[in-house]
């Protein structure tokens, strides 16, 4: 198999979800409320399933069990990487995530969620929350108890093209009128803080888990440091966003014929604009906007020819 798998994936209905979905990138959305695409997923709450050649119909948790050789033949029980793209039509709930240690004894051993945000387009002088500003658990208890959200929460000015890195423990939430493709670790685990007090279509507020909400949040808070490195070789301008102990991020902007060798046991590929070719071992398939792909550990090399920007990630090394 030496193939690229191009993959179906699942849509989630969200209380701040939208239509970008399908305004920016044409997918056939459920509903008008529709928050997320689990773009490249072999979470059980939403897999998504090969669309080509051999493995045509397969869920990726069913190709991680079978065929272990397409990913290196991976140590890991669980397929490690959630690639998503939201659409935050209005503001999502501030939230924090746990750490796998925590994750393991108090979530059924669910991945903890270390995430990251590549904003593929918001609203001007949209923002989002990153971090709080409280310096000690005893003033997170106190400021979350007396509703001082405007104290407690940090907001940043975003843009499209920025990126954020969100390890676990780290208080966050997208804000209205941001589009992100987000890497995260493959959980689905989420600690509600804060919801605006909305109600759903029954008049009920969404459950809040403040508890295990402080339990895992970091203080005081610190901002991820990140190493941005950007190189252009030929044909292919290379952005490296972050290599941690979960993921490898970059983005690829290719203009022209780009060969690639593989540095990792397997690659994930989510093409947010424009239209290209993908060549493997003489056999070509033409990729566009809106694609998300998975290039197995028998892909050894690769040429990618147009215009096209993606968004890639790779398993921690």
């Amino acid at each position: 198999m030496t193939k690229a798998l191009f993959l179906d994936s699942v849509f989630q209905d969200r209380i701040w979800g939208g239509t970008k979905l399908r305004d920016f990138f044409g997918y056939t959305i459920p509903s008008e409320t529709t928050g997320e695409y689990w773009a490249i997923s072999a979470h059980p709450h939403g897999p998504s399933t090969v669309k080509n050649d051999a493995y045509k119909g397969k869920t990726l948790i069913e190709l991680w069990e079978q065929e272990p050789a397409l990913f290196g033949n991976p140590k890991e029980a669980v397929f490690p990487l959630l690639t998503k793209i939201l659409d935050a039509n209005t503001d999502l709930s501030v939230q924090v995530h746990p750490d796998d240690a925590y994750a393991k004894e108090h979530e059924n051993g669910e991945l903890g969620k270390t995430e990251c945000w590549y904003i593929i387009d918001c609203e001007p002088g949209a923002e989002l929350v990153y971090g709080h500003n409280a310096t000690s658990k005893e003033q997170l208890i106190e400021w979350t108890r007396d509703g001082k959200w405007s104290e407690l929460l940090r907001k940043v000015a975003i843009k499209p093209g920025d990126f954020f890195y969100v390890p676990s423990g780290t208080i966050h939430a997208l804000c209205t009128g941001t589009l992100v493709l987000e890497t995260q670790q493959s959980s689905d685990t989420t600690y509600r803080v804060y919801d605006y007090d909305r109600v759903d279509d029954h008049g009920n507020k969404r459950e809040l888990h403040l508890g295990k909400a402080i339990d895992v949040t970091t203080v005081p808070h610190h901002d991820a440091v990140l190493d941005i490195k950007t190189e252009t070789t030929g044909a292919l301008t290379k952005t490296t966003f972050v290599d941690s102990d979960f993921f490898a991020v970059y983005k690829w902007d290719i203009n022209g014929k780009a060969d690639f060798t593989a540095t990792a046991p397997y690659t994930l590929v989510s093409v947010l604009d424009g239209e290209a070719t993908l060549t493997i071992d003489g056999d070509t398939t033409p990729i566009k906007k809106a694609d998300h792909f998975l290039l197995p550990n028998t892909c050894k090399n690769w040429t990618i020819n147009g215009k096209v920007s993606c968004i890639v990630s790779t398993p921690a090394k």
